[in-house]
């Protein structure tokens, strides 16, 4: 009886340690290659070593610049891609750009394809006092990104003739919720607020 005890015992633990080293095979192989070295696609990415305009804006020198996945592209690339495949702009550490009177260090394509537009995201310890109006005074009290629905999905300038609204400021005011007036006011003042600061420019 002892005897069978400890077969089964033994048989359970090394169906236990072939599961255990199974996870960690996959894990291992989930963030091989990836720069970030967590799971999912390693994108294709590359880092600017100029200034250069993409989706008309300038950006500096160490921007990451990163693409939608594709066959035999993987990893950091030896030169820039087609920019319609673009997906997000990383600005290296410290470094922003000015978008409507804001520093904002990163902007992101929206991930549902249904919606044409994109996600800016400011750092407003670099915003000044002198810089500070009405705009940028909303986007922080909402205390997020600014996600911005466009006509021209190559286009993520400041420009108000391209940007048709505002899709949501963080996850405290959305769009999508209609019936919250207290949501759909502040967007509308945000809007007003964004097409007026490109005037005073």
């Amino acid at each position: 009886m002892k005897k069978k005890y400890i077969i089964v015992i033994g048989v359970l633990a090394s169906i236990a340690a072939l599961v255990i080293g199974y996870l960690i095979f996959l894990s291992a192989l989930s963030g091989i290659g990836n720069p970030t070295g967590g799971r999912g696609p390693d994108y294709p990415y590359f880092i600017t070593t100029e200034p250069v305009t993409v989706k008309k804006i300038v950006v500096p020198k160490g921007t990451k610049l990163i693409y939608e996945e594709q066959f035999f592209k993987k990893g950091q690339q030896d030169k820039i891609m087609n920019e319609k495949k673009l997906t997000d702009i990383h600005l290296a550490e410290g470094k922003t750009i000015d978008w409507g009177g804001v520093p904002v260090y990163m902007i992101t394509k929206f991930f549902n394809p249904e919606m044409t537009g994109y996600s800016v995201f400011a750092d407003f310890s670099q915003l000044s006092d002198e810089q500070r109006n009405k705009f940028s005074e909303l986007w922080r009290h909402c205390g997020g990104e600014l996600g911005v629905l466009v006509k021209d999905a190559d286009d993520w300038s400041f420009d108000t003739k391209n940007i048709t609204d505002i899709a949501d400021c963080s996850v405290n005011y959305q769009r999508y919720f209609k019936e919250d007036d207290r949501q759909q006011k502040f967007l509308d003042s945000l809007y007003s607020a964004m097409g007026k600061q490109i005037k005073t420019k």
